[in-house]
C-alpha cells in the first residue's frame, strides 16, 4: 500500500511500515513540513497515497467523503506522545489488513478502529 505520513506522525514509523511491505513517504522527506493541509492533501492524492495523520482538519467526512480519495487514517489518542502513537500505529498495522482501507476514512483511538467506507 502507498502511504504518506503527515508531519505529526513520527518519521521513524516509516521504517516499521516499510518492513511490513508498504511503500512509505513522509511530508518531512518531501520538504512539505509546514505546508498548508491542502498542499499535503494534493500531494497525497496525486501520488495515490493513503494519508496517516492526527490533524483534525482531515476529519470532516463531508469534505473527505469515503470513496472520493485514496484513504485517511486519523489517529485520536488521549495521550498522543510519540511512543504511545508509535505503539498504537504499529499494533494497528500489524493486526489489520490496511489494503482494505483504500478509499476509506478510518479513525483510530486507544482501543477502537472505526472504518467508514464508500456509501
Amino acid at each position: 500500500m502507498k502511504i504518506k505520513l503527515d508531519e505529526n506522525i513520527p518519521t521513524g514509523f516509516a521504517v516499521v511500515l516499510s518492513s511490513l511491505g508498504h511503500e512509505v513517504d513522509t511530508v518531512e522527506r518531501e520538504g512539505l513540513a509546514g505546508s498548508p493541509d491542502e498542499e499535503v492533501w494534493k500531494h497525497a492524492q496525486r501520488e495515490g497515497r493513503f494519508l496517516v495523520t492526527q490533524d483534525l482538519d482531515f476529519s470532516d467526512t463531508r469534505k473527505f467523503t469515503p470513496g472520493s480519495h485514496h484513504g485517511i487514517l486519523l489517529v485520536r489518542l488521549r495521550d498522543p506522545g510519540r511512543q504511545a502513537l508509535s505503539r498504537r500505529l504499529e499494533a494497528i498495522f500489524r493486526s489489520q489488513d490496511a489494503e482494505q482501507w483504500q478509499g476509506c476514512f478510518v479513525v483510530a483511538s486507544e482501543h477502537k478502529l472505526r472504518i467508514r467506507r464508500e456509501p
